[in-house]
């Protein structure tokens, strides 16, 4: 583990992870443990507690999810808000495709994500992020079935962290929906995949956020620089609903 490095490389594929995330579901490490050997590790290295600042936050968004499935138990596999895609929840497919499922969509990014969830029962939590933006937006997939699909897998599997994260993808539990084009996915995955790809001359990403912004959604005006007006039923957990990007397990 090495929290300074984490704060600057967490979201490169390749970069400062701990993998602690699967230690930390099973109960084997507690969140104060991390958290208290971020700090001795940083005053051993003659560095500040802003150096771990990143890790520790990380560290937040897991006490949060935790606290948010105590506040709403089993509800958390339900939407919490309406979708601010456009569309509504019965447009979204229920089930998860064939296609996805078996790691055959043509897109090398995504089959790879496939392969390394299923053989491995791990994920970069931006690759976490691109799978599910590409399920829910690109494809019309109901969110829940890629979070179930998901925990089948994941070593560190939390209800809490990924059905909620996946909502916030999705945009029903949080006030705009997350996407990416492929000049990020190139950028942080250092271009691991798209070179080699079968579609990298009709790569679905490769166009800008404003124009996969018209492509994907209903919504105007422009869901990235803009907020859209709340749901009467979102109101009354506006305090609660995340804003910044979340981390699904990122550590």
């Amino acid at each position: 583990m090495d929290a300074k490095r984490y704060g600057r490389s967490r979201n490169h594929l390749n970069g400062s992870v701990t993998r602690l995330s699967p230690y930390i579901r099973h109960g084997i490490l507690t969140l104060a443990e991390v958290r208290d050997a971020v700090f001795s590790q940083l005053k051993h290295n003659n560095q500040g507690r802003d150096e771990g600042g990143k890790l520790i936050n990380e560290l937040g968004w897991r006490d949060f999810w935790q606290r948010m499935w105590l506040d709403l138990g089993d509800r958390i596999h339900d939407d919490q808000e309406d979708h601010k895609t456009g569309h509504a929840a019965s447009e979204y497919q229920q089930d998860l495709p064939d296609d996805i499922r078996e790691g055959h969509t043509q897109l090398a990014c995504m089959d790879g994500f496939r392969n390394e969830l299923v053989t491995q029962g791990w994920l970069h939590n931006h690759a976490r992020m691109w799978m599910a933006a590409y399920l829910v937006h690109w494809r019309r997939v109901h969110w829940r079935a890629g979070a179930d699909w998901f925990l089948e897998h994941l070593l560190d599997g939390d209800p809490a962290s990924n059905h909620l994260s996946w909502q916030w993808v999705a945009s029903s539990f949080s006030h705009k929906p997350y996407f990416f084009n492929r000049q990020n996915l190139e950028r942080y995955s250092n271009g691991r995949y798209c070179q080699e790809c079968p579609s990298n001359e009709s790569c679905p990403f490769d166009l800008s956020y404003e124009q996969l912004e018209q492509q994907l959604f209903k919504v105007q005006p422009a869901i990235r620089e803009g907020t859209t007006r709340r749901s009467s039923r979102s109101s009354s957990r506006s305090s609660q609903r995340p804003n910044a990007k979340p981390s699904t397990q990122r550590f």
